[in-house]
């Protein structure tokens, strides 16, 4: 469901974000639930804000079938790609690494934004709990590459060539 929010209540939900070290697990996923209640019923944000809330405060398995939701209910703009990420980076703390690296493998071929650092270093983090430690190593490497005040060229090449060695002869 989409429905514009306003921006009285982004405000309300960034101010409880802001407070979350100020507040017990219990009370922030209550707080939260609160507010989710003041959208409709089956709201997109409203399940991605509690799946969130759920996260944060270590119940990943209640997490997931709320970021489920959210993104197949349509859940869109800069929320969607958090979605991603967050679900990712649960699935892979449940023990699940595959999963999290192909959604974030999926991720990298929709779309590109400021949050491109962000997939890459989950996906780094499936990569290792995959064994596939040189190539975590790489996309941390090449993401770092971007932010860099100088060598950005010579650490990309770097980083390809960690991702990708030229075998011994």
């Amino acid at each position: 469901m989409t429905m514009k929010i306003t921006a009285e209540w982004e405000r309300r939900c960034a101010a409880l974000w802001a407070a979350f070290e100020d507040c017990d697990a219990a009370e922030f996923r209550s707080k939260m639930r609160t507010l989710a209640d003041e959208l409709p019923e089956g709201h997109t944000v409203a399940a991605f804000e509690l799946a969130s809330a759920y996260d944060a405060t270590d119940l990943g398995e209640r997490a997931v079938p709320l970021y489920r939701q959210a993104l197949d209910d349509g859940l869109d703009g800069e929320r969607r790609r958090q979605a991603v990420v967050q679900l990712a980076s649960t699935l892979r703390a449940l023990g699940h690494p595959q999963a999290s690296a192909d959604m974030l493998l999926a991720e990298r071929g929709k779309t590109s934004d400021h949050l491109d650092g962000v997939v890459t270093a989950f996906l780094a983090l499936a990569f290792v709990d995959l064994g596939r430690e040189r190539e975590a190593a790489a996309l941390a490497l090449g993401a770092l590459s971007h932010h860099l005040p100088c060598y950005n060229n010579s650490l990309a090449r770097y980083a390809a060539a960690v991702a990708d060695p030229i075998p011994k002869g």
